[in-house]
């Protein structure tokens, strides 16, 4: 099949890569195929990791919860329960086989589900911690769901790549929470504008404009300390969320990237906090932000992401526009299994052997840094290259962890003010 809108560069790495299928890309087998029964383990036990184990069991009978690991004890033991519920999930509770020596907490269990027993490793902690897990799940060998985004920062995702490039050294299986890569009517969709049904590309256009996540609504507890309350409240905190953009709106932001078959190399961005309070449940993330992207071959990408309470406006959608018509990136295509289990099945496919070989470490380790691309340029007023986020020097993760450690929440970035380095 051919893609004339891919760059040169791009159109020959995936020749190099076709041509090698049946000899670089071959996954290694566990346990040799067929119908091995495979261990996961899960490291982050929120609501986006207990859904994820969930779809995991869902889409492969022959798979098993068998450790779980989270900075709280509460959280741990809370949805540990709630994956046990018979009447919820007549189908997947009884592979929740997690006894009371595989329940990890504190800020090293994820070393000890990483040393556990298991093929699969879960990463859904928020994203913040995602390079430091990732790494040691590359480091030991593991097979990964790996949700997105990759990291909050640029020192954070130049770690990730350094590890991206070790799994697919070690043939592991990667696979990311970005479902619209396993969505069947973007799959096909995507796969025909790259063959040039709608025409050369001469436009694109993103949008998350949706409702506020907010998590502790009724403020701090008065026995949390800094560290704690920011983790409970991870989300507006930019150190462990990246903010809107990075968590959430790298969905559409991948899907443009997918198309293009590559990353943008500048941004334009523009944002700031109109409804959100300045307070520390809100936290010192925006509630908008719209940028301007600019891709090698002079496609531009219009980006808008945005926060208001419910009853106002919403889009979750993507558009790309051709010579010869225009696509929301799905409607070429058919629709099939749901897209959070269709992830998992491809996901186990590829570590037996039983189906295409997968690492999408890489890929959305590019989307991501072009969400922080943009989210930088918005905290700044500055244009932002690929080349200088690439090489910032930024770097968000606190030098050390505790419960109870004093950590000052940084205020609200102001244009002409914050500083990008």
């Amino acid at each position: 099949m051919e893609f004339p809108n891919l760059p040169q560069s791009l159109k020959d790495r995936r020749a190099f890569l076709t041509a090698g299928a049946f000899t670089i890309v071959r996954p290694e087998l566990v346990r040799g195929a067929g119908p091995a029964r495979l261990k996961a383990g899960l490291i982050g036990a929120g609501g986006r990791g207990r859904q994820a184990v969930v779809d995991l069991l869902s889409a492969d009978s022959n798979v098993d919860l068998t450790v779980i690991g989270d900075l709280f004890e509460d959280k741990l033991e809370s949805n540990l329960a709630w994956l046990r519920d018979q009447n919820r999930f007549p189908k997947t509770h009884d592979r929740i086989k997690v006894d009371p020596e595989h329940h990890f907490t504190g800020f090293d269990a994820y070393k000890k589900v990483i040393a556990s027993d298991v093929d699969i490793v879960m990463l859904c902690t928020p994203p913040g911690y995602r390079p430091m897990h990732f790494e040691a799940a590359v480091d030991a060998g593991k097979h990964v769901f790996c949700e997105k985004p990759f990291a909050t920062d640029p020192a954070g995702i130049r770690r990730f790549m350094a590890a991206a490039k070790k799994s697919e050294e070690k043939k592991l299986t990667v696979i990311s929470g970005a479902q619209r890569r396993f969505q069947r009517e973007y799959v096909e969709t995507v796969e025909k504008i790259q063959s040039g049904q709608i025409g050369e590309i001469r436009a694109a256009y993103a949008y998350w404009v949706g409702t506020p996540v907010i998590q502790q609504p009724k403020g701090r507890d008065p026995k949390w300390g800094d560290m704690t309350w920011q983790h409970r409240n991870w989300y507006s905190n930019v150190w462990l969320s990246g903010d809107q953009i990075v968590e959430q709106h790298l969905h559409n932001i991948d899907v443009i990237n997918w198309v293009m078959g590559t990353h943008p190399i500048k941004v334009v961005a523009t944002g700031g906090a109109v409804w959100r309070p300045r307070d520390e449940v809100h936290g010192g993330i925006y509630d908008h932000i719209s940028a301007d992207f600019e891709y090698a071959n002079g496609v531009r990408l219009s980006s808008q992401c945005r926060q208001f309470p419910k009853g106002l406006y919403t889009n979750v959608s993507e558009l790309i526009i051709g010579a010869k018509g225009k696509s929301n990136c799905r409607d070429l295509g058919t629709k099939d299994i749901n897209p959070y289990v269709a992830e998992h099945v491809a996901l186990t496919k590829s570590i037996r052997g039983d189906g295409p070989f997968i690492n999408h470490a890489m890929t959305v380790a590019e989307s991501t840094l072009t969400c922080i691309m943009a989210r930088e340029s918005a905290y700044s007023g500055q244009e932002i290259t690929w080349d200088q986020i690439l090489n910032s020097t930024l770097d968000r993760s606190p030098k050390e962890f505790g419960f109870d450690l004093k950590m000052e929440a940084p205020p609200l970035p102001i244009p002409g003010q914050y500083k990008f380095s």
